[in-house]
């Protein structure tokens, strides 16, 4: 099996779950998505300095073939940028629902769910 298509499955994988998170209703869902989303461009833009194994990144007179130091040298930086974006989108979910008292992204006020562990009362819905 060769590496390429391991590589292009996992970022396709990566991908369909964040799409799927990212269309949630719910804000940490959307979180999760978004991280998800960026750990697929991450991985793409490593991919795309070629795969190649036990080669050094900087070119050397002894060596025929190198890995390109560019697409790692991107993706250390969007390391940095996504958790930046990661921590403003957690607190701006956090100041909306302290703000609305719902965690949805539309922002409507919905009761509590089911899967909550809320009854109507507000307290456990443990017997």
């Amino acid at each position: 099996m060769s590496y390429e298509f391991l590589v292009a499955s996992a970022i396709g994988v990566l991908v369909a779950g964040g799409i799927f998170l990212a269309l949630r209703a719910r804000t940490f869902q959307v979180v999760l998505g978004l991280t998800l989303i960026s750990y697929a461009v991450n991985l793409f833009l490593f991919a795309s300095g070629r795969l190649v194994l036990a080669r050094p990144p900087i070119w050397d007179k002894s060596v025929s073939q190198y890995t390109d130091p560019l697409p790692q040298a991107l993706v250390l930086t969007a390391i940095v940028i996504t958790f930046g974006m990661t921590a403003f989108v957690v607190i701006l979910a956090l100041r909306s629902f302290l703000e609305t008292g719902s965690d949805h992204v539309d922002g409507d006020t919905v009761p509590c769910d089911a899967q909550d562990g809320l009854g109507d009362d507000g307290e456990s819905g443990q017997p």
